[in-house]
């Protein structure tokens, strides 16, 4: 049809930045809006998309013909649509989408209500298009605009503030004709993603305009290439930063957002979702055992190629997400992984993550480290992490690290990711799952290289020394006590004076002979000073200071701090010289939370191994050199009795998604998709869904 040759001749580089989005929006919004009102008249957006599908029908033959004209103008053609869909799906219901296209061109103001369903079709076909179009040269464009048309499709999510679990294109997807392609579709789009294959070398393909004839569609397609053409002609492609790693490919880029949205669609009444399903369910290719018959939408794909490109993928929200949906859904690939003999090349990429938390945004954060959490639930995991060894870790800029096993570095990474939440966010939900992780490896600890030592025991050491002073602060803000002879002049048989003196100073009191005195009224300064913080003060309203506000966090930390360094004890003291060494050198804070009532059962392993090795030092006499000291701790973890260490239940902890995880997921990916899409701009004034700040 000449008509429809001429229109859809029009030819521009594809924009990508958000700037020159804008601009395109800007110039095409009106002649879009024109369209929808007129369109239940002219029934010009069915007509176009029948075109656009008649044409596919000859796509895979164009391509192995290189008729590089035909596919262009097809291009042309969808990347219309997906202008005028976006305008459509930000302006009217989904029930209105769905009037407009079943419009036929007939008289004015009729519409044919036995007609197709060209939505239902049109979907068909961009799945058939995304999985069987071979990808070359000429069809890389068309596959792109094939997956960001989808997600459009899509994206009527944005512009509502409760997650959508009923809506008309979820139902499309997830049932009906679309439903046989979804295995296939999923597959396409990993490989797509593990593919990352660049665009082609700009060519454009040019043909004469005519300025003559048709209508509104005509309008559009001239307002995009005038739009096109006044940003690329104000400097908008010369001004543009220069494309970040992650957006190397713009196919594996929009291909990894649209199986990120169709992964958390919510589950229809009838049926659970499909892609959801298939995610979960899909196999090694050498794997060659038989599909369970249960099982819907199963494949294989290649685990290596998918295991490399996870690894180095990992600068993006997008494949840190990803990494996270096939480790907690995929047993498959979780089972894979844990069994690679090459983790650092997973585990190094998230620990960067975590290292440079100023920088990421929270979700980012809590994904890397939720990897972490189930990574660590695996003990073969946990013992190889410090068989690999590590030199030179670049990024790690606190101390030079020339050698150091992936296990240590682990270690240093998470306490520092603690140190930063409890100083900066707070966030009880980061380092709950950050000590989690540290619970989990801490029966496996081996060798431990001498800074993560010392860095888990100076950790524990700061919070026993923050808890004491907000106990000071808290309970006792106007005390004058300076002296052990004032602390005897006002004792009386009950002890009650004690509560004018300061912890600090009882605690101090604690280490020295008079132990057993000030013990138990020591208990009872503490355990009524907790009190009044989690009862009556806070029953009579009387506002807390800030510091007072953060007690039970930190108490909860030391807790979980005391029974990590334990489980260390307990089950590999005579692999962890550095540790024995690092608690010998702070111990004279730990001998004062001895008998403190809420750490006393964890503690005695903790004073036993201090007292034991305490013993053989003195014995050793004054003045050893680190060197002896290390050598005295090695003989001693031999001679240590293992019976007379007290066993506790091993410290395991499993990740377990919240309920109603999608009131999470589903406005972190929509985000990623409004900040990474390729090609795809929504006025940030239509979005509902979450607000512009968030991460």
């Amino acid at each position: 049809d000449p008509f429809w040759n001429q229109l859809l001749s029009f030819s521009f580089p594809a924009p990508t930045s958000s700037n020159e989005l804008k601009l395109l929006e800007e110039a095409t919004i009106s002649v879009c809006r024109s369209l929808v009102v007129n369109n239940p008249r002219t029934g010009n957006l069915g007509a176009l998309i029948k075109v656009f599908l008649s044409r596919t029908k000859e796509l895979k033959l164009s391509a192995e013909c290189q008729n590089h004209i035909f596919i262009w103008q097809t291009h042309n053609a969808l990347f219309i649509i997906c202008c005028l869909l976006k305008v459509f799906i930000c302006e009217m219901s989904e029930e209105e989408l769905q009037l407009h296209f079943t419009y036929e061109e007939k008289s004015p103001g009729s519409y044919s209500s036995d007609s197709e369903d060209l939505l239902e079709e049109l979907l068909c076909c961009l799945m058939q298009l995304i999985t069987d179009i071979p990808l070359l040269d000429i069809t890389y464009e068309i596959s792109v605009e094939a997956v960001s048309t989808m997600v459009v499709f899509l994206s009527c999510q944005l512009f509502h503030k409760e997650v959508l679990r009923q809506s008309i294109s979820h139902k499309y997807l997830m049932q009906g004709r679309c439903l046989p392609y979804t295995s296939k579709l999923v597959k396409t789009l990993l490989y797509n993603f593990i593919r990352q294959e660049k665009p082609p070398p700009p060519g454009a393909h040019v043909l004469p305009q005519q300025s003559d004839g048709g209508g509104l569609l005509y309008g559009l397609a001239s307002g995009v290439a005038t739009g096109l053409w006044t940003v690329f002609t104000l400097g908008g492609v010369g001004s543009k930063a220069a494309a970040s790693p992650e957006l190397s490919s713009p196919l594996a880029n929009q291909s990894l957002l649209l199986l990120l949205v169709l992964a958390n669609l919510t589950d229809a009444a009838e049926a659970p979702n499909p892609y959801r399903q298939a995610i979960m369910s899909f196999k090694n290719t050498q794997d060659s055992s038989p599909f369970p018959s249960s099982i819907p939408h199963t494949f294989q794909i290649n685990f290596n190629s998918l295991y490399t490109a996870l690894c180095e993928q990992q600068t993006s929200d997008q494949a840190t997400l990803l990494l996270y949906t096939l480790l907690h859904q995929n047993s498959n690939v979780r089972t894979y992984m844990l069994a690679r003999t090459d983790m650092e090349n997973l585990v190094l990429p998230i620990l960067e993550i975590l290292y440079h938390v100023e920088e990421r945004n929270s979700h980012h954060v809590y994904m890397a480290l939720i990897i972490l959490l189930i990574l660590t639930e695996d003990d073969g995991f946990n013992r190889s992490i410090h068989e690999v060894i590590l030199k030179n870790i670049s990024w790690y800029s606190e101390r030079v690290l020339t050698e150091i096993s992936l296990g240590s570095l682990l270690i240093l990474v998470v306490i520092r990711t603690i140190q930063y939440n409890m100083t900066r966010t707070r966030d009880k939900y980061l380092h709950t799952n950050c000590l989690a992780a540290l619970a989990n490896m801490s029966a496996q600890f081996r060798s431990l290289h001498q800074y993560a030592a010392q860095r888990i025991i100076s950790y524990t050491c700061r919070h026993l020394r923050r808890y004491v002073y907000v106990l000071d602060k808290l309970c006792f803000p106007h005390s004058h006590c300076s002296t052990l002879q004032h602390c005897f002049s006002t004792l009386s048989d009950n002890g009650e004076e004690l509560l004018s003196l300061t912890c600090s100073h009882i605690l101090r009191s604690y280490a020295s002979s008079l132990f057993s005195l000030l013990s138990k009224k020591h208990n009872k300064v503490l355990e009524q000073a907790t009190q009044s913080l989690r009862g009556s003060l806070s029953a009579n309203d009387v506002p807390l200071p800030d510091y007072a506000q953060d007690l039970n966090v930190i108490e909860e930390v030391i807790r979980m701090m005391l029974e990590i360094i334990n489980s260390c004890l307990t089950n590999s003291l005579h692999h962890n010289p550095n540790l024995v060494y690092a608690l010998l050198y702070k111990r004279d804070l730990f001998e004062q939370f001895r008998t403190h009532p809420s750490f006393q059962d964890i503690m005695q392993n903790i004073d036993l191994v201090i007292t034991f090795f305490s013993s053989r030092l003195l014995q050793a006499g004054a003045e050893l050199s680190v060197e002896r000291v290390l050598e005295i701790i090695k003989q001693g973890a031999v001679a240590l009795p293992k019976d007379r260490l007290k066993k506790f239940p091993e410290l395991k902890f499993k990740y377990v998604e919240e309920e109603q995880p999608e009131e999470f997921f589903i406005p972190y990916v929509w985000s990623l998709v409004y900040n990474s899409a390729v090609g795809l701009y929504w006025n940030p004034q239509d979005i509902q869904l979450f607000t512009m700040d968030s991460d």
